[in-house]
């Protein structure tokens, strides 16, 4: 009979080599077992100090305001600062101040940012300039155009007895004026020292100088812009006499003297102007004009003496020309010869500016070393939508 020590020698009853290896991969296991326990324990330590630091910051946020002077440090001032000098946009990222996130809208290869400051003063000044933006219908879009749907004709109607057969009528049509957005662009340049030095605004500099290119641009556009690459200008459609007019072009009065007023009884040119109007139209209808205009114009009495033209009472209130406010247009053109120098209408209702509501700053320190360039891009477009609405005077015998 066989003893245990034989039997183990004999590899009979107990584990043998198989057994061994086994025993060693799961003690590998255990081990690695332990060090991924050891790993989540340390993450979500990690995480609880996260969440303990962003309740320090909510308790922070909601403590009481200990002064009410302006921060010129703070952090979204600071991070834009960085990125106007030295293009770090690190701190524009995921920025949190006082719960408050600062948007960045970046495109496909990060080159892109809107500032939303920046981008308001823009638009603030945009709207404060003397352009027909300030007497026009602005809207907001999207898409790459807007469509305007307008029924200028008449719905047909008749009188009818008690027995006679109705007959048919006319049935107004809609017309549909597509007015396409295009792309205007300013790019200001400064120089890398200049940058460097954070003494003055950089925000406020580079918003005014590209407010100021965007007005003149825009300006000039809705007044006598072709509509290639740039809004219509109202200047650029077609002008007939008053007297033939029909949709698609824009009734004119004539002064009745080539490149001026007539020689005798100048005002009543005005007065036609006013009343070449459909009422409708007149109660919201502004003159539009440049400044030599202006000038002439200002000088204008009645039959009684009385100046036509009165300035404003009140701080910020237009000049009135017969009780209708006048906007002064630089881009309108001078009196001469076969000009269309002043413009009265509703201009709400007779012009339509479409615009995209961002703004993009693109920020380029390579391309013009040892300057940085400030490539600033919006998108708009205006047209006439209404020919009904606006009427010009032309300084001409017919």
């Amino acid at each position: 009979m066989k003893t245990t020590e034989t039997k183990a020698r004999a590899g009979v009853g107990v584990p043998g080599a198989p057994a061994e290896e086994v025993k060693s991969a799961l003690q590998g296991f255990l081990n690695e077992f332990k060090g991924f326990q050891d790993e989540m324990t340390s993450k979500l330590q990690q995480q609880e100090e996260r969440l303990t630091m962003l309740d320090r910051k909510s308790l922070t946020a909601g403590r009481p305001v200990l002064s009410t002077a302006v921060d010129d440090g703070a952090p979204h001032k600071k991070a834009f600062g960085a990125y106007l000098r030295s293009g770090d946009d690190d701190g524009l990222r995921g920025l949190v101040l006082e719960g408050k996130a600062l948007n960045t809208q970046v495109n496909a290869d990060g080159g892109f940012l809107v500032d939303p400051e920046t981008s308001d003063r823009i638009r603030g000044v945009l709207r404060a300039t003397s352009s027909l933006r300030s007497i026009a219908n602005v809207v907001q879009v999207e898409a790459t155009s807007f469509d305007v749907l307008v029924d200028h004709t008449e719905l047909g109607s008749g009188w009818a007895t008690e027995t006679a057969a109705l007959t048919e009528t006319s049935t107004p049509q809609i017309d549909r004026i597509s007015i396409p957005l295009h792309e205007l662009a300013a790019m200001p340049t400064a120089s890398q020292r200049l940058l460097d030095d954070s003494a003055f605004d950089v925000e406020g500099w580079l918003a005014e100088r590209i407010a100021d290119k965007f007005s003149r641009a825009e300006a000039q556009a809705f007044v006598s812009g072709n509509g290639i690459d740039k809004p219509t200008g109202f200047l650029t459609h077609t002008a007939v006499a008053n007297a033939t007019w029909a949709w698609g072009s824009l009734g004119y009065v004539p002064t009745g003297a080539a490149g001026d007023f007539a020689a005798t009884n100048a005002s009543d040119a005005i007065i036609d102007l006013v009343y070449a109007l459909n009422a409708e139209y007149r109660a919201n209808a502004t003159f539009v004009m440049n400044s030599k205009t202006a000038g002439t114009v200002r000088k204008m009495k009645d039959a009684d003496g009385r100046f036509l033209w009165s300035d404003g009472l009140a701080a910020g209130e237009p000049a009135r020309l017969m009780g209708y406010p006048v906007l002064v247009a630089e881009d309108m053109p001078d009196i001469a010869a076969g000009t269309h120098a002043i413009a009265f209408g509703d201009f709400h209702n007779g012009y339509t500016i479409a615009e995209r509501p961002d703004l993009r700053v693109l920020r380029d320190p390579f391309s013009a070393k040892p300057h940085v360039l400030f490539y600033a891009s919006k998108r708009v477009g205006g047209d006439v939508s209404d020919f009904a609405a606006i009427k010009l005077l032309k300084f001409a015998v017919s």
